[in-house]
């Protein structure tokens, strides 16, 4: 039995988001080659370029939303094919502070996110 604080069970996944991170033009023209990849081959739901760090992420990024039943192709593939990026996955259950600091899944360098700024919308 969950405790009022737990998060949500895994069950309650309703999708995912992708974060796809770079810090220069060089990284940004690689992040746009894979978005378009994204495009070609996925039905995802892609965000706009975030030139400058936003909300908890620490870099520029554009953000990918997914459903549950794409997870099994999409992230492998996004592992094999993420061209030296670095890409934060996380699942998207409505408690923003344990998607992000407890159940993601990093391909690439672990970045340092803001959680602090996630807690003040914490629905909790």
């Amino acid at each position: 039995m969950n405790k009022p604080n737990d998060p949500k069970p895994a069950s309650d996944i309703v999708g995912y988001h992708a974060h796809i991170y770079y810090r220069n033009d060089a990284e940004k023209a690689e992040a746009a080659v894979l978005r378009s990849q994204l495009s070609a081959r996925f039905d995802v739901e892609l965000g706009r370029w975030r030139d400058t760090p936003v909300g908890p992420h620490p870099l520029p990024m554009y953000q990918v939303a997914f459903d549950t039943g794409l997870f099994a192709s999409f992230v492998p593939w996004l592992m094999l094919n993420r061209r030296d990026l670095t890409i934060l996955l996380h699942p998207r259950t409505g408690q923003d502070v344990p998607d992000h600091a407890t159940f993601p899944l990093w391909l690439g360098e672990k970045l340092p996110l803001d959680i602090a700024f996630l807690k003040q919308f914490d629905r909790a």
